[in-house]
């Protein structure tokens, strides 16, 4: 196909992504939508073919595309459309931004994934697995190549039933000597080597094969001759993974070993029962421990679609947003949830890390897991986000009249020293609460130098002022520094204190923290999972500090894509908070709308929409209805509104809350603009565009005077003019406004970040619309080349 063909009259290819034995893979633009898609093009079927073959084969793609079409999970590539134009089979799909597991180990020169990724890739696969044998529907030809890793961490299959047809148009190769189209025989089952009927089985020993070359290089029988690749298959036992990798955990050796069994029913009985024992493998202590190598580099975030026509109906961007959030969920400036951006989005000032677990249950009914509103991200007026003053004493890490390991060597302070100490140490701890996060900081620092001087370097009072430092530090936005802090704290706690000990595990879960404020989720995780092994063998599941462990680890799991894991812990979390804590306790709210955000990231809008409404008015009977926790979930209540198209009651929910928000906070408060930004995207909805851009317009200058001309919330604001100004007609001024967005991002974030790149396609599609459609593929042609660059900052 020539550059640029209209395919259809609806698809635009612009770039080759790729080519094989089956066709070639486009990068182009949907005309209709506005959105890049990914158009695989089968090989032509020319007039040389039998007709007879040629019209099976075209009803045989037809079936195929609608099976793959149904297909609706986050672990399954998304098919959007399919037919034939010229003669040419295609299939249009969504656009991946990752590599497969082929190109991944191919890029590093066939040496193994990090342990981390491997099980990650099992895991995920397992899961999207388990749904299409659900539906009835196997994928025969699962290997490297159709397995792919966004670059938010998600792993996707692709190419169900397409594989197939590929084989049996004769477009891969045959084995000489036979009659039977085959594919790479590295990933074959037995049972399809003697060709004998295939059930969901065989997918489970391709995924084997898959697992046993990311872990350890090379596929399970890595010989040069296609025959012997078969005969070992069928006959040779394959060398156990640690044999040449013995790094491995042992429970993944045995997963992989029990997958490539010979006879079917030896292998796991199914998919769900892969995940079972993949799950409990990497939840045991032993798994942490062995999981030594991680992922080098942050992750970006996944890049969004392009809005169709200047319009959107989702106006999640990627960047900060409100403080409605818990620990390491951002969400879009200025309004609606997104994507959760990488590490190189601005994250939002203020999410706080939870207090210092190992205490006991913070009182007061506004504490729930960790400071701010709705699901306890940010700062708030009033409520405490430090612990209170002798908190650290409560966990015994401070108290001058306790005997503690490694105090007798170190020198006793005189009772006024002491007492002056113990004064300036809860001065910062009331700094911190008012929000003064920098003096704070300044104060425990200070505090930390005299009690090491005093005390020593390691005793639990010298620890305890440099654990509220690092805090402080999260808090101003030093993650780095606050991350080597909490390391070093985590070491000396554990070395004076023990492994087990409340502060240590404590000062482990911050590290956790703060590393997913840095975007590195993985390791985020791996650690959740270890103080979690540590607080459940210590204290019990369903302690309270094991309960917002957990709370946490389903955080990240959001973090990771793994929304349907996330959905599924935090409803367990809800369900034991609220048999221990009670159905209406802060903390069992804050979880619950935790479970009505995976909802709503699931699709299940109206169960969200249910479940935020049900925590917005237990909130309000628990904390009042002036509460910032309880207008977030009104917040979210409104965003769920116009999720399922019912912008008018979500217009009306918004002007309530903007009220609301004026009277608590002010009209210039980041809250109250952010309703503000809700109420116009839904005037938008409801085609009220000149109305639209007035909001969008008045709130944009609020949020320049107040916050700055490029912060994210601005950038969303200028962007929405942008939408209106597109829905009139008014294309000029739309450009400019586009370029003003992407300009700045650029500066900011970087001309390579997903945002910038979103924003450069908005001016793309201004150009277009111009009818300047030159320049316009000339900047979606430098976007394509940004995109295919590894992400700046990777170590």
């Amino acid at each position: 196909m020539a550059d640029t063909r209209l395919i259809h009259g609806r698809y635009r290819t612009l770039d080759l992504i790729g080519r094989g034995g089956m066709g070639e893979v486009w990068r182009a633009r949907d005309e209709a939508l506005g959105r890049h898609v990914a158009v695989k093009c089968l090989k032509p079927l020319g007039p040389q073919r039998d007709q007879a073959l040629t019209r099976v084969l075209r009803e045989r793609f037809r079936r195929e595309a609608r099976v793959a079409a149904a297909l609706q999970h986050r672990g399954v590539t998304v098919v959007h459309d399919f037919g034939e134009s010229d003669g040419v089979l295609y299939l249009v799909m969504e656009l991946l931004d990752g590599r497969d597991l082929s190109r991944l180990l191919e890029d590093n020169k066939q040496h193994p994934l990090p342990v981390v990724d491997v099980v990650e890739v099992a895991d995920q696969v397992a899961d999207a697995l388990a749904y299409t044998h659900r539906q009835g529907i196997v994928h025969r030809d699962l290997k490297p190549a159709n397995i792919v890793r966004l670059t938010d961490g998600t792993v996707k299959i692709c190419d169900f039933g397409i594989a197939r047809l590929g084989r049996d148009a004769g477009f891969t190769a045959q084995l000489t000597g036979t009659g039977i189209a085959m594919g790479t025989p590295h990933y074959m089952s037995p049972e399809q080597i003697g060709g004998t009927d295939v059930d969901e089985r065989s997918d489970l020993y391709s995924l084997g094969c898959v697992l046993y070359e990311i872990a350890t290089g090379a596929p399970p029988f890595d010989l040069g001759d296609a025959w012997a690749v078969l005969v070992g298959h069928r006959d040779t036992p394959p060398e156990p993974p640690r044999a040449r990798r013995p790094e491995l955990p042992e429970y993944l050796d045995r997963v992989i070993l029990d997958l490539l069994a010979k006879e079917p029913d030896e292998r796991p009985r199914d998919a769900r029962e892969l995940g079972r024992r993949i799950g409990e493998g990497r939840a045991a202590p032993a798994y942490a421990r062995t999981a030594v190598t991680v992922r080098t580099g942050p992750r970006p975030a996944v890049r969004p679609p392009a809005r169709p026509d200047g319009a959107a109906t989702d106006r999640r961007a990627a960047a900060a947003g409100p403080c409605t959030l818990p620990p390491d969920v951002p969400v879009g400036p200025g309004g609606e949830r997104t994507a959760r951006p990488g590490p190189g989005a601005p994250l939002s000032p203020g999410p706080a890390p939870f207090p210092e677990p190992g205490s006991a249950p913070p009182s007061g009914p506004g504490r729930a897991d960790a400071p701010g509103t709705g699901r306890a991200d940010a700062p708030e007026p009033g409520r405490a986000d430090v612990p209170e003053p002798g908190h650290a004493d409560a966990l015994g890490l401070g108290r001058a009249d306790v005997p503690e390991s490694g105090r007798a060597d170190a020198p006793e302070p005189s009772p006024e020293e002491a007492a002056a100490l113990a004064g300036r140490h809860k001065a910062g701890l009331s700094l911190g609460r008012l929000g003064r996060w920098a003096e704070a900081a300044e104060v425990h620092r200070e505090v930390a130098a005299e009690r090491a001087r005093v005390l020593g370097p390691d005793h639990p009072d010298t620890l305890t002022s440099r654990y509220e430092a690092a805090l402080a530090l999260s808090r101003t936005g030093r993650a780095a520094d606050a991350l080597r802090e909490h390391t070093q704290i985590a070491r000396a706690r554990e070395r004076v204190l023990g492994p087990d000990d409340p502060g240590t595990l404590a000062a482990r879960q911050e590290t956790a923290y703060v590393l997913g404020r840095l975007g590195r989720h993985f390791e985020a995780h791996r650690a959740y999972t270890e103080v979690l092994a540590a607080r459940e063998r210590t204290m019990g599941p369903d302690h309270p500090d094991t309960l917002r462990c957990r709370h946490n680890l389903a955080f990240n799991l959001s973090r990771l894509g793994r929304t349907q894991d996330s959905y599924r812990m935090a409803r367990q979390v809800a369900e034991a908070r609220a048999r221990v804590l009670g159905p209406a306790h802060p903390d069992t709210l804050v979880t619950r709308y935790e479970v009505a955000f995976a909802l709503g990231q699931l699709g299940r809008w109206p169960e969200a929409l249910d479940s935020y409404r049900e925590v917005a008015e237990a909130r309000a009977r628990v904390l009042g209805p002036d509460h910032p926790d309880t207008l977030a979930a009104r917040y979210e209540v409104g965003i769920s509104l116009g999720r399922l198209g019912r912008s008018g009651q979500a217009l009306e929910l918004y002007r309530g809350l903007i009220d609301d928000r004026t009277r608590v906070h002010g009209p210039a408060h980041p809250e109250t603009l952010r309703a503000r930004h809700g109420f116009g995207v839904n005037l938008g909805r409801l085609g009220r565009w000149e109305e639209a851009l007035a909001e969008a317009r008045d709130v944009c200058a609020i949020r320049e005077r107040v916050l700055g001309p490029e912060h994210p919330d601005t950038l969303v604001s200028r962007r929405e003019i942008a939408v209106a100004l597109g829905w009139l007609g008014r294309w000029a001024d739309a450009l400019a406004a586009y370029r003003h967005v992407a300009g700045a991002r650029e500066r900011v974030l970087g001309a390579a970040h997903p945002d910038t790149l979103t924003s450069r396609d908005d001016e793309a599609h201004c150009l277009e619309r111009l009818g300047r459609a030159g320049e316009a593929v000339e900047l979606y042609r430098r976007v394509a080349a940004l995109r295919r660059r590894p992400a700046p900052g990777g170590r």
